[in-house]
């Protein structure tokens, strides 16, 4: 063992990223040449085991079929049926263009599970939509902002898929502890936003169009068709899941197919979308996956060379107790957020940070939904937030990088409330999985 390799691995990590080398072989170059030091010529066979591990961990299977899922509903046009029914039903409030996108990013959040998509695909449609009724730049951008990192948030998140792989817990229950804080935020979002509106109608003005003044009949048509068999598939996904009928891959691969199949229902099926859904799947499936195996490296070499007893002693050394030590970790969580994507931060910092809070009695359930959390408030958080890039690739030239700053962060503190709460009560997070998962 040698402390002194263990400690220079993640400067070396973070100097690799800041020359622009990819995050995966950020973390697999730091694990070479630490295993070095520690096995020799024997490295080679030891950095196999990671990524062996992640080739065939059964868990990990289920996040190509989320991904294809969202990008099936997405390429489809099944995503902007969905965003015209929230616009009908709650473009007449103050701010209301902006609550029915906040809306929209819950739902498709709970059928993509990716961040970048769901922001991307949200902003694409309400951008313009916001523009025509002369919404505050600032809010569009945080509703929107605020509203593609809900992908991190709600169920199903292939970042609660990545954690509980890693931290051996039940992905249902996972599911089901996120489920609470995920309302809690959203809800928050949209009071927010009516409260701001109410305040400086300006911000937000109701959209009073004549297209979403329809007859009851015709809003419940659409409705039906364009809202109901989408929350039907999420329903039977996540209920699937948490309720143990089906094993994680088993619900994605149902979702995977139900998307597919409402796509040929609404007559939207071609090859040309399919082959665009498999391609995204594939790209956005292997960068994932590659990052999982680098980081499986990363920290076994870290702990070969006693990276693990380095943080328990300085941990013990710091005298923070079991809550300091908890909030230092969140604090860590969310630095690296800022310059790590959000699979390198899981995979370096739970299997880093999770057996000294287990050790200590933490629940590890209730520390991944916080860590969650920080990992969903880091993208929005600036100068380096992920969701600020993803919205400036597809803004409108007249919406600048400042105002997008200002937009985020009345969201960011919105996520530090339901941090706090769900801190200060872990009830939130612990109740339903106790309730529900294998009833």
């Amino acid at each position: 063992m040698n402390p002194t390799v263990a400690a220079l691995m993640f400067p070396g990590m973070f100097l690799l990223i800041f020359l622009g080398i990819p995050v995966s072989l950020a973390l697999i170059i730091p694990a070479i040449v630490g295993g070095w030091f520690a096995f020799g010529g024997n490295v080679f066979n030891q950095l196999y085991g990671g990524l062996y591990s992640a080739a065939t961990n059964y868990v990990l299977s289920a996040i190509p079929m989320f991904v294809l899922m969202g990008a099936i509903l997405e390429r489809s046009g099944i995503a902007a049926r969905l965003f015209r029914t929230m616009q009908l039903w709650l473009g007449r409030l103050p701010g209301g263009l902006a609550v029915a996108t906040i809306a929209m990013g819950a739902t498709f959040a709970a059928a993509a599970g990716v961040v970048g998509a769901v922001e991307v695909m949200v902003g694409l449609m309400a951008i313009p939509a916001m523009q025509r009724f002369r919404y505050d730049n600032s809010l569009i951008a945080g509703t929107i902002c605020a509203g593609g990192s809900l992908g991190t948030m709600i169920p199903p998140s292939v970042v609660a898929v990545v954690y509980a792989s890693l931290a051996q817990i039940s992905v249902g229950e996972l599911f089901a502890a996120m489920l609470f804080p995920g309302l809690i935020m959203v809800g928050l979002f949209i009071l927010y936003i009516i409260g701001v509106c109410v305040l400086n109608p300006k911000k937000g003005p109701p959209a009073d169009a004549e297209d979403m003044r329809l007859p009851l009949a015709d809003k419940l048509r659409i409705t039906l068709s364009g809202l109901v068999p989408t929350m039907l598939l999420i329903f039977a996904v996540l209920g699937s899941l948490m309720a143990g009928i089906a094993s994680p891959t088993e619900a994605a691969a149902v979702g995977a197919i139900g998307a597919l199949v409402l796509c040929i229902c609404y007559g939207q099926f071609s090859i040309p979308m399919l082959r665009e859904s498999l391609a995204i799947t594939v790209r956005i499936s292997a960068m994932i996956l590659l990052i999982v195996a680098g980081g499986i490296m990363f920290t076994g070499i870290f702990a070969a060379n006693g990276g693990s007893r380095l943080i328990q002693g300085l941990t013990a050394d710091l005298g923070l107790g079991v809550n300091g030590t908890l909030v230092l970790f969140l604090v860590i969580v969310f630095l690296l957020g800022f310059v790590l994507d959000w699979t390198a931060n899981v995979l370096i910092c739970v299997p880093l940070f999770l057996p000294v809070l287990t050790a200590a009695g933490v629940d590890p359930i209730w520390f991944g939904t916080l860590v969650i959390i920080v990992i969903q408030t880091s993208y929005l958080t600036p100068p380096m937030a992920s969701s600020i890039f993803y919205l400036l690739s597809i803004a409108p030239p007249d919406m600048k990088y400042g105002q997008v700053c200002r937009g985020v962060i009345p969201f960011i503190l919105v996520q530090f409330v339901t941090l706090a709460l769900v801190a200060l009560f872990p009830v939130l997070a612990t109740w339903l999985p106790q309730r529900i998962v294998g009833f």
